[in-house]
């Protein structure tokens, strides 16, 4: 019962354990290539973040170790402990299972030598939903460098402005409600780009479409789909790291299709398609596999 006053601001060390095998390289990689300034950030090893919390801001600091991650939180309040380190176990997939889907996925010949090289993948996977829609919108058709310099400026201008004494962070990503307030003057994106921004937007902030860790993965793509801008690429995207759909598969991305082209599948949207309904219900991860 005493959790339900306030609890004093403060530091807490922790070990999130991890299932072997576990391939982190892959995770923290891509976290710090898409890490939003002001909002994350890499220092001395750790992946660092401002968390919006029920109660408050807090801190994240994670660090990969051998067998689990090293989760430092500074929390405004510590009613939120639970509810922090849920959303740090889903932003690392630490609830994956790496043996099921690795022996799924190695009696496939064209992806088994990927995961021998690098057994255990992750997903990169979010601590909101709903920032990571935004910022799949943001990542459409641009570099992560323009992904990361858009979202960050967002980030300044509309998101809650933190202290981070022991280093660089200045802000929580703004909610949705903060960004209705944006002005897409702000942002140097096509036009359409933005309808399809604020039209994500207004319907995360209305309620329109939720998107959480208990959404039903085909009815939010529908409703994503049904939005201005939002093709099956980002859905699948969305669904894959957001929403945590073990089984996407976004065929149509470049990067996908070159490394399907190397390891030797076909590398057509739909013939790719096609040849990746052998990996179900694992797909999400064979994607994960060839980008690595």
């Amino acid at each position: 019962a005493h959790l339900d006053q306030a609890q004093p601001t403060g530091t807490l060390t922790l070990r999130l354990p991890v299932r072997q095998p576990s391939g982190f390289a892959g995770v923290f990689g891509h976290l710090a290539a898409t890490a939003v300034p002001g909002c994350e950030e890499v220092r001395d090893g750790a992946f660092r973040r401002v968390l919006r919390l029920p109660h408050g801001t807090g801190i994240v600091e994670l660090t990969p170790a051998a067998d689990h991650v090293r989760c430092v939180l500074a929390l405004e309040d510590f009613r939120d402990l639970t509810v922090a380190v849920a959303r740090c176990r889903r932003l690392l997939d630490l609830d994956a299972d790496p043996e099921a889907v690795d022996a799924a996925l190695a009696a496939d010949d064209a992806l088994a030598p990927l995961v021998r090289k690098s057994p255990g993948q992750r997903i990169p996977r979010t601590v909101d939903e709903n920032e990571f829609a935004v910022r799949a919108i943001l990542g459409q058709q641009v570099s992560t460098t323009a992904a990361r310099t858009h979202a960050g400026r967002l980030v300044a201008a509309y998101g809650p402005a933190v202290e981070d004494p022991g280093g660089g962070l200045t802000h929580g990503f703004p909610s949705m409600t903060e960004l209705t307030q944006l002005d897409p003057s702000r942002l140097a994106i096509p036009a359409t780009r933005k309808r399809s921004l604020q039209a994500l937007i207004q319907t995360l902030a209305d309620g329109d479409v939720i998107l959480d860790a208990g959404s039903d993965w085909n009815d939010a793509r529908q409703r994503l789909l049904e939005l201005p801008g939002i093709g099956p690429w980002t859905a699948e995207i969305i669904a894959m790291r957001g929403l945590g759909d073990p089984d996407a598969f976004p065929a149509s991305d470049l990067g996908l299709r070159s490394s399907a082209r190397n390891v030797g599948l076909p590398d057509g949207p739909r013939a790719l398609a096609e040849s990746s309904a052998r990996w179900r219900p694992w797909r999400s991860y064979a994607t994960q596999y060839l980008w690595t």
